[in-house]
């Protein structure tokens, strides 16, 4: 297991900086950045202006986008980066680690109580819909997610605010508290601001549920009917056991083997925000801050973001493995 580890470490680490150059030479390759964006009108009529834009592209290495001076700004970020300095944010002006660690654990906590009700509903949903196939349980439950699956986020969510926020006015439609109010700096105050975050996180917390329990759902319904066609499974009802205990403790155990392969994708999602849905709720989040940071060409925190993301991915791949060869011992991890 050790070898194992640390062979995929060492591999990791040859993907980690392939990801980075392609990641970088696509950056550099936008045909604008945050500096041309916010400074280009002043350049354009003041020649000092652009003089001092010019300076400053080349003290952070992006003013020749040449293939050489890609390659030259590639590998001077490379090394800031090795020595733990991911360099400052155009758009926030703070260094990008900074603001990437104080605004992940919102966009963290999102993800994390909408992943928990994600497999609470959807298992059930793809186990009752194997084991009443092509019942009406089953196309109504199959309906249903397939409507989830195909909805666009910003679209739904706009449904969301119409209905909820616009025309019953239950919910508030954006942001994390009530705008203006104070809230006093006691253990009451505390409690009322989290009562008012936890009212303003329903919404994107049901969207996002609402839209992902199709892909879970369906992949449970398919792994449960071949498991439920299995030989064992037909010995174990040919013994006499009652169908529950033939669903919900052998067949559904076995169910999960493949699910450990999910928690590869669930990493990055949990710290890396929701881009669309914290956009459309105004939720200050990783994901908002990084698709304006986009969107307004602010390298140094597109950088960072991303490999981010590159890192709790390969972290991910590597615990899907590990935990796929612990619940399946028929699994052996290659020396």
């Amino acid at each position: 297991m050790l070898k194992y580890i640390v062979k995929r470490l060492l591999i990791s680490v040859l993907i980690l900086f392939g990801v980075s150059l392609i990641i970088y030479s696509l950056v550099r390759c936008m045909p604008t950045d945050y500096i041309d964006i916010k400074y280009g009108e002043q350049a354009s009529t003041n020649g000092a202006v652009a003089e001092r834009i010019e300076e400053f592209k080349r003290i952070y290495g992006i003013a020749d986008n040449s293939f050489g001076g890609i390659i030259k700004g590639y590998f001077g970020w490379l090394g800031n980066m090795l020595q733990g300095n991911l360099g400052e944010s155009f758009k926030y002006e703070r260094p990008v680690g900074v603001v990437i660690a104080e605004n992940m654990w919102i966009s963290f906590g999102i993800a994390l109580f909408a992943t928990v009700l994600q497999f609470l509903i959807a298992i059930p949903l793809g186990i009752t819909s194997a084991t009443h196939q092509y019942s009406a349980r089953d196309y109504t439950v199959t309906v249903l997610t397939m409507i989830g699956l195909s909805l666009p986020t910003y679209f739904f969510a706009a449904i969301c605010i119409k209905l909820f926020a616009v025309d019953l006015g239950w919910l508030p439609a954006n942001g994390l508290v009530y705008g203006g109010k104070i809230y006093e700096d006691t253990f009451a105050g505390a409690m009322e601001k989290f009562g008012d975050m936890s009212v303003h996180l329903i919404m994107p917390i049901l969207v996002s549920v609402i839209l992902s329990l199709g892909g879970l759902m369906r992949y449970t319904r398919t792994n449960m009917l071949e498991v439920l066609n299995s030989d064992y499974i037909r010995t174990a009802r040919a013994k006499g056991l009652g169908e529950r205990n033939v669903i919900y403790k052998h067949a559904f155990r076995n169910t999960l083997i493949p699910l450990a392969t999910l928690l590869a994708g669930i990493l990055p999602g949990l710290f890396g925000g929701m881009l669309i849905t914290e956009q459309v709720f105004g939720i200050p989040g990783i994901g908002n801050l990084a698709y304006t940071a986009l969107r307004e060409g602010d390298i140094p925190f597109i950088m960072g973001y991303n490999m981010f993301l590159a890192v709790l991915t390969v972290i991910g791949t590597l615990l899907s493995d590990i935990m796929y060869s612990i619940v399946d011992p028929r699994v052996k991890l290659a020396k």
